[in-house]
């Protein structure tokens, strides 16, 4: 089994995850990560193939490993989520939530960032051969992180489609990997995207350009709240539909737009776009990312037509109310 480093600092929780997944292992080399001068090192096993649930780290969560030196999971947690990514060897880490990415931290830890943002409903082709290019080429330098928010979800999906079609796992093999790392069924986009995938020739790959950002720059602030109406008119039609995929748009998918709406808000209230002059605007972003959330975390479990139009009413309201001081006067 393949093992990598930790600082001192992390190792109670380290050892608590270890535990759980029963791999402690004492002994062995020791390999040297990039974790900083001052940390003390030490060894313990990494998630492997073999693994049937997602293993949790310091500072990282549902971290699954899609080939060798290859893994899916959540964005890290400040310097303890980097200080375990160094000490797992990651040499690249491929973001694919819309989140601007913390690349000042990773290249503290000798770390490089790419980010290449998708969607709870999958992504396309092209969309995809970037994935490709980028996770094959940077798996040549050292392993590979590939995180969204939550890591359950839509890095699973893009590590999946990945495996698929850089031939390490077959599409059914790589979804079964999306189950262990907790994707829901609700994202039959994502699921979609790593079926249909299947090996890519490398010369197909390399006509792609090998150049990709740090971060791709989001759009503006206006952007963002066009977007959110958008997906909040596509709620409006799932709702009609009895929080079903509409029959004349078999594009919306109830978890997927929720996920959306939920993304745009958090990603709206980032220090990029806050209204630094209004603690009140900023507080009904915060309380707007929560409801959508909530509401798409309901819809995930399964909860009643009735409960999920109550909760989408909540988030109504607090549009309405929002654009009656913000929007509506100004």
């Amino acid at each position: 089994m393949a093992r990598f480093t930790v600082a001192a600092s992390s190792l109670a929780l380290v050892a608590g995850s270890v535990l759980l997944a029963s791999c402690v292992h004492d002994e062995g080399s020791h390999t040297t990560a990039p974790v900083g001068e001052h940390h003390e090192i030490h060894t313990v096993a990494t998630p492997s193939l073999d693994d049937t649930m997602p293993i949790h780290m310091p500072g990282l969560h549902n971290v699954v490993a899609y080939h060798d030196d290859f893994y899916s999971g959540s964005a890290p947690e400040s310097d303890e989520g980097f200080d375990t990514l160094a000490a797992m060897g990651i040499r690249t880490i491929i973001s694919v939530d819309g989140a601007v990415p913390e690349v000042d931290k990773a290249k503290a830890h000798g770390i490089r960032y790419i980010h290449l943002p998708i969607g709870y409903n999958g992504f396309d082709e092209q969309r995809k051969l970037e994935l490709v290019r980028a996770s094959r080429d940077a798996l040549a330098e050292g392993p590979v992180y590939v995180h969204c928010h939550h890591g359950k979800h839509r890095s699973a999906g893009a590590a999946a489609a990945i495996a698929s079609s850089l031939g390490w796992l077959t599409p059914d093999e790589a979804v079964e990997r999306m189950h262990v790392s907790g994707t829901s069924s609700s994202y039959q986009g994502l699921y979609t995207c790593a079926l249909e995938s299947e090996p890519i020739s490398d010369d197909r790959i390399n006509l792609v350009p090998a150049s990709f950002p740090e971060v791709s720059t989001p759009g503006s602030f206006v952007q963002g709240m066009v977007d959110i109406d958008i997906a909040v008119e596509h709620l409006k039609e799932i709702e009609k539909a009895g929080w079903k995929v509409p029959a004349d748009h078999p594009d919306l998918v109830p978890a997927a737009e929720a996920g959306k709406l939920a993304d745009l808000y958090r990603l709206l209230n980032d220090v990029e776009y806050k209204h630094n002059d209004s603690i009140e605007f900023v507080a009904w972003m915060d309380e707007a990312h929560t409801h959508s959330q909530q509401l798409e975390d309901m819809i995930v479990d399964g909860s009643s037509a009735e409960l999920l139009s109550r909760q989408f009413d909540i988030i109504k309201a607090s549009c309405t109310d929002c654009h009656a001081v913000y929007r509506n006067q100004r």
